[in-house]
């Protein structure tokens, strides 16, 4: 695995985010990308893309994949290959890493919550020897309008099945961080393995809650995949050049070699 050189992050903040399992990033997106990707989270919920991206991704016996991915949207592909965004995944992880998955969603005000889990990709789960990290774009923020991110701080540590808390529902826990108040976008870095809860949001007078969620893998090991249809995921990164930014080639960001078949 080739070394990443530390360009930005300050080794305080590299250390507090292997302590504490996240790393907030107040308005990290340029404003330009943000207000291109609420467009682009509009249609992909309004058309009933996300419907039918959902429903391949729940029917593993026919891999085909849906008319469109979220990375073939213009906006998408350029957020997860945004270089500053790269950058940093590069400094947390150490190391070479490739992208594994993305979604995309518009949950309407008063939404319900999700309970406490976790998402570190390991079937079964056994060790936390690579890491794996989400990045939680907040495109219009979070606040008390559409509820907010509970995290656990130094949880990711603990190997436990993703839903291992499910049954604590979005109750408060004792040490939780809360975080509910960040301007639009917003970056949220998590460790994959980091428990965390969605606190819903007021029903009126409440507003939609805009995220979109990118994972990316230390290189080192095999993910297995959450879509039957990753290789075309990853084949369209690939031919639309998402692995040629502003700092090179990255070889390994779409790379087939770093997953496991589907199912695992």
């Amino acid at each position: 695995m080739r070394e990443m050189p530390v360009r930005s992050v300050d080794t305080r903040r590299i250390d507090g985010f292997a302590e504490h399992g996240y790393l907030l990033l107040p308005g990290f997106l340029p404003r330009d990308l943000v207000t291109r990707l609420e467009g682009e989270v509009d249609r992909w919920v309004d058309s009933g893309l996300r419907a039918r991206s959902i429903a391949a991704s729940l029917n593993p016996g026919q891999p085909a994949p849906p008319p469109v991915v979220e990375i073939e949207l213009p906006a998408h592909g350029e957020l997860v290959a945004h270089p500053p965004l790269l950058d940093l995944v590069g400094e947390l992880m150490g190391t070479d890493f490739v992208f594994h998955h993305l979604h995309s969603d518009r949950r309407p005000a008063g939404a319900e919550g999700k309970a406490w889990h976790h998402d570190y990709e390991q079937r079964p789960q056994r060790d936390r020897t690579h890491t794996m990290i989400h990045t939680l774009h907040y495109l219009g923020g979070l606040d008390a309008s559409v509820g907010g991110l509970a995290v656990l701080p130094g949880s990711h540590r603990e190997v436990a099945d993703k839903d291992a808390w499910a049954h604590l529902g979005t109750a408060e826990l004792p040490g939780e961080v809360l975080i509910d108040d960040l301007p639009p976008g917003s970056t949220v870095v998590l460790h994959s393995a980091l428990f965390h809860a969605r606190r819903p949001g007021p029903g009126a007078g409440g507003r939609p809650r805009y995220m979109v969620d990118g994972s990316y893998g230390q290189c080192g090991t095999r993910w297995p995949p959450v879509k039957p249809y990753w290789r075309h995921v990853l084949g369209r990164a690939r031919e639309l050049g998402l692995d040629r930014g502003e700092h090179g080639h990255r070889p390994e960001l779409f790379a087939d070699r770093h997953f496991t078949p589907y199912p695992a």
